[in-house]
């Protein structure tokens, strides 16, 4: 099944990962539960952050937006970083996904 979740932080520096409940139960597809992105979100905003990502993987697929991811990405604002599970170790990849086109956004990961 994909996973899924928020990042949310400020400044472009994520503080928060929050996982989210894959509704469609799928490997090739999510869509998240409605009130728990209500939650977070009253959550994020109590903490005076911001959601600045969504994140979801691809347990047999790369870490590159599908077209579906594409077609549904509606907020140029919030980049999608994709977790692939396909080879023998997963690879991490952002994107900021516009107008029906995916950019690769560079993304470092620190402790």
């Amino acid at each position: 099944m994909e996973a899924c979740g928020y990042l949310a932080g400020t400044g472009g520096i994520v503080t928060l990962c929050q996982k989210m409940t894959n509704v469609d139960a799928s490997a090739e597809h999510f869509s998240f539960d409605a009130q728990e992105q209500f939650d977070f979100l009253k959550a994020v905003r109590a903490r005076g952050l911001k959601i600045l990502a969504v994140y979801h993987s691809h347990p047999a697929a790369p870490a590159s937006p599908s077209m579906e991811d594409i077609i549904l990405a509606n907020d140029p604002d919030l980049y999608h970083v994709i977790v692939s599970l396909a080879g023998d170790r997963p690879v991490v990849r952002s994107y900021r996904i516009e107008n029906g086109a995916a950019e690769e956004i560079g993304l470092e990961i620190t402790e």
